[in-house]
């Protein structure tokens, strides 16, 4: 199982060369792609503020990305929200990343992320996390 970042899943739905040769790989060989219902959230903040455009209305091109590469939403459960509102160690206050990170700790999966904070925190073994851009 994998779970995909904001970034990593419109690098993967727009076929933009965001997304280096090792997380691609790791996203193809996973056949339980899964993604935060947080993204969806995040997605609809950022078109909103004009910060990415996409090819069609969000709820198609989600829709869509989601039925091409066979992505799993995953809801913010009461377990999630503990562990998010719980994380150890030194990780910034952004309530989507820390319940990322929660649903990758809840799920016992890899997180594929651009996000640079959450990379470190996963290199002190917080989380299991892929690099997006390599």
């Amino acid at each position: 199982m994998i779970l995909l970042d904001t970034n990593a899943l419109i690098w993967l739905a727009e076929g933009t060369s965001g997304l280096g040769p090792k997380a691609l790989r790791a996203i193809e060989e996973q056949r339980e792609r899964r993604m935060s219902a947080m993204v969806a959230w995040e997605l609809a903040m950022l078109v909103d503020k004009r910060r990415i455009a996409l090819e069609s209305p969000l709820e198609i091109w989600l829709d869509q990305a989601m039925r091409t590469y066979q992505i799993v939403e995953v809801p913010v459960t009461g377990a999630i929200g503990r562990d998010a509102g719980g994380l150890q160690g030194n990780i910034h206050g952004d309530p989507c990343d820390r319940i990322m990170i929660a649903t990758a700790r809840v799920l016992g999966c890899p997180l594929v992320t651009s996000d640079r904070a959450i990379l470190r925190y996963a290199a002190t073994g917080h989380l299991k996390a892929i690099d997006a851009r390599q």
